[in-house]
């Protein structure tokens, strides 16, 4: 795929469109923003098409770079043989899935590979963990001790409470809620099928899952 000049052909805005949940419009804004992280001179179609972005650039769109699964978000949709760097393509389909119009299914597909942080296949303790210092900020005056962890993740605690609103996206939940009501199975972990099915029932979930430029 490819061509000359600067924009998209039509054919392949329409392949594009039928690949994602974006508008032409939407997908023509996504590769003007991908080119202008390009070396002037590779800004081409063609070159665009066959160029891989590290993160370090893709991270400072401010799209990403305040959300604090930033480098989950990448790495998950990286196709790059080292997982560090992003085609257009990969891109695209990056901002197709935190589109509006990504359907609940798909936004909750990828929330789990997101928040797998050791890509077992299962959220576990651990990933729940570091999920929260994701979202805590991990710095020194945010980071919850090893004996506040283990109070939320074990304990529902006025304190737990206190930071239910910080915590953002789909944790209106206390983690030991979480891990009570989604592990249907009872085998100390959530796997997809019981994330989606906790998620389902979080309204606010499609809407907070999203990523517009």
């Amino acid at each position: 795929m490819g061509g000359s000049g600067s924009r998209l052909s039509k054919e392949l805005l329409a392949e594009y469109q039928d690949l994602t949940f974006l508008t032409k419009q939407e997908i023509l804004l996504a590769h003007k923003r991908f080119c202008e992280l390009l070396p002037q001179e590779h800004r081409s179609v063609e070159e665009s098409l066959r160029a891989q972005v590290p993160f370090e650039q893709i991270l400072s769109l401010p799209e990403l770079k305040a959300n604090p699964f930033k480098e989950r978000i990448c790495r998950v949709f990286s196709t790059s043989p080292t997982r560090d760097s992003l085609s257009f393509e990969d891109f695209l389909d990056l901002l197709s899935v935190f589109s509006d119009t990504a359907t609940p299914d798909i936004k909750s597909h990828y929330a789990f590979r997101i928040f797998d942080f050791d890509d077992d296949g299962t959220l576990n303790r651990e990933d729940l963990s570091r999920l929260v210092n994701c979202l805590t900020g991990e710095g020194e005056d945010t980071r919850l001790s090893v004996s506040e962890m283990k109070q939320l993740v074990d304990n529902v605690s006025s304190r737990a409470r206190e930071r239910e609103g910080r915590l953002g996206l789909w944790l209106k939940l206390s983690l030991p809620q979480i891990l009570e009501e989604s592990d249907i199975d009872r085998d100390g972990t959530i796997n997809l099928s019981e994330f989606q099915h906790v998620i389902s029932r979080s309204p606010d979930f499609a809407s907070s899952f999203k990523i517009v430029l």
